[in-house]
């Protein structure tokens, strides 16, 4: 592992059985993310694909599955190269809803790396908002 982490916390409206589907079920996890071919339980291969493209953009293997408190996996696209980095979820119940939380460590570091973390910050960022869409009704402020 390296110390290249990226660490993020969001509140969702939604239990975390809810949140916990939309980190696992393929239908799911393609309205904010990327689609996979199976459900994400412990021991299956991790491929990922893109909603529109249909190209293999993630792939690793599910590591551990704790429904619905924790997920954790291996994480790699193209441009890490061989290099494996790992994702871990966890899901906590608050009042009203569920903190979210994301461990994205193991990142390759570096000066020629530092480009792709804050490509990958920025894409999870915008996940992010893609699935407080998913869950939440629109409000009106």
């Amino acid at each position: 592992m390296t110390n290249a982490v990226l660490q993020k916390t969001i509140f969702l409206r939604a239990e975390p059985e809810t949140v916990w589907a939309y980190l696992t079920e393929p239908d799911r996890l393609a309205e904010w993310f990327h689609k996979p071919e199976r459900p994400l339980a412990a021991g299956n291969k991790l491929e990922m694909f893109g909603t529109t493209s249909g190209d293999l953009l993630i792939w690793g293997e599910v590591r551990e599955a704790r429904r619905p408190e924790y997920l954790e996996y291996t994480f790699t696209v193209k441009p890490m190269g061989k290099a494996v980095s790992v994702v871990k979820w966890t899901l906590e119940p608050v009042p009203g809803g569920t903190r979210l939380g994301l461990l994205h460590e193991g990142l390759p570091q570096g000066v020629d790396a530092f480009g792709l973390i804050l490509a990958l910050d920025n894409g999870w960022d915008e996940h992010f908002g893609k699935m407080r869409t998913a869950l939440h009704e629109t409000v009106d402020a």
